[in-house]
Formats: structure tokens, C-alpha cells, sequence
């Protein structure tokens, strides 16, 4: 009896751990790179082709909902309480749509579907998107921009971006703050560039006439 009893105050115990350890589990936090509202602009575009914007490629580090950081020259990791409302991959997406649309340069901005027809897609490619020592604590962000001709079936123009944002702060919404300065930056100057390649290639639409 005297052993029965023992083990059944053992087995209560260990009940009680594992519900007080269950109870004192940290929160999940959630993050968004911000893609801010679409200015209208009513102004007649200075290129009369319609951009369709493909899904972005990127590893699977980046389709999943956890931040990732970089531990030496060749390891990432990711967090387990610190995670991303959407996917990277999607979210710059958005962004690159938005800054796009925003820019007022193009007839119409779209994702990339069987119901759109295009003049050219822009393909993505998100190669780092993680918190570095470099020395200090930085956001990367390596991110890719192509333009692709479906009718030749050619890649146009091609130009990347790479650059480490410093963090200001020591928490990962410091991080989070300097990514979205590093990706909006990014993208501005790729879609810049976009610009500049048509303004040297004055493009003829075969859509929407």
C-alpha cells in the first residue's frame, strides 16, 4: 500500500509539472513587412504594357512562417516564437506589386494567373531575407529582379540587390523594423532600374489595345 501511494503522489506531481510548464509557455509573436496603400494615380502611364508578377522563388527557409537568422558563414536558423503574419516570399511579393503600381509607369501591375494576359512577367528571386553579425547585428536582404519575355522566351534584364541594414535596437523587432527599411529600399531602386531599361527600350504592348 505504502508503495502504491508513493507512486501515485509520484504520478501527481508529474502531472502538475508538465501542466504548470504547459502554462508557462512563451507567446508566439507575429511580424509584417509593411507594403503600405497604393497611391491612385490617374496620370496616362509612360509604358503602355501590362506587367504580370510571378510567384517569387525562393527556399523553402522563406515560404515558411519562421524568421531566420544566420549563425557563422554557412548555417541559418530560425526562431520558434518569433514568426511572420505570411510567408517572406509572399509578403515581398505584395511589396513588389504595390511599388510597381505605385510608380504610375506601367498600364497595369498584376500577379501572374491563366485569367491576365501580360506584355512581359517579372520573375523574383529571394536569396536572403535574416538577421547577421556583420560585425555588428544587421538585416540582410538578397533579393533578384528579372524581366522575362514570354513571346521570345528571353530573359530582357536582370539586376540584384544586396545590402546588410544595420539594427538600431537589440530585439527582433528592431530586426523587423531594419528588414522592411532594406526591402522597400531594395526594391525601389530594382524597379528604378526596370524603369530605366524600358525608358532605353520603348516596349510595344500586344495587350489591351
Amino acid at each position: 500500500m505504502l508503495t502504491r501511494r508513493i507512486q501515485q503522489a509520484a504520478l501527481i506531481l508529474l502531472i502538475a509539472g508538465v501542466v504548470a510548464g504547459c502554462g508557462a509557455s512563451r507567446p508566439v509573436k507575429y511580424y509584417v513587412l509593411d507594403i503600405g496603400p497604393t497611391p491612385a494615380n490617374s496620370a496616362a502611364p509612360q509604358f503602355p504594357v501590362v506587367l504580370l508578377v510571378s510567384r517569387i522563388n525562393a527556399s523553402t527557409l522563406y515560404r515558411d512562417d519562421r524568421l531566420v537568422y544566420g549563425s557563422g558563414k554557412v548555417q541559418l536558423g530560425t526562431y520558434e516564437y518569433e514568426r511572420w503574419a505570411a510567408p517572406p516570399a509572399d509578403m515581398i511579393q505584395d511589396m513588389l506589386i504595390g511599388t510597381l503600381r505605385a510608380a504610375g509607369t506601367y498600364r497595369s501591375v498584376s500577379r501572374i494567373s491563366s485569367s491576365v494576359r501580360g506584355d512581359y512577367v517579372i520573375r523574383g528571386h529571394l536569396y536572403a531575407l535574416d538577421d547577421v553579425l556583420a560585425p555588428g547585428l544587421a538585416a540582410r536582404f538578397t533579393f533578384q529582379l528579372e524581366l522575362f519575355d514570354p513571346k521570345s522566351g528571353t530573359t530582357l534584364w536582370s539586376s540584384s540587390y544586396s545590402h546588410d541594414e544595420p539594427v538600431t535596437g537589440k530585439t527582433v523587432a528592431d530586426v523587423v523594423e531594419a528588414q522592411d527599411r532594406n526591402v522597400n529600399a531594395g526594391l525601389t531602386q530594382l524597379t528604378g532600374q526596370l524603369n530605366q531599361y524600358f525608358a532605353s527600350h520603348p516596349p510595344q504592348s500586344t495587350t489591351g489595345q
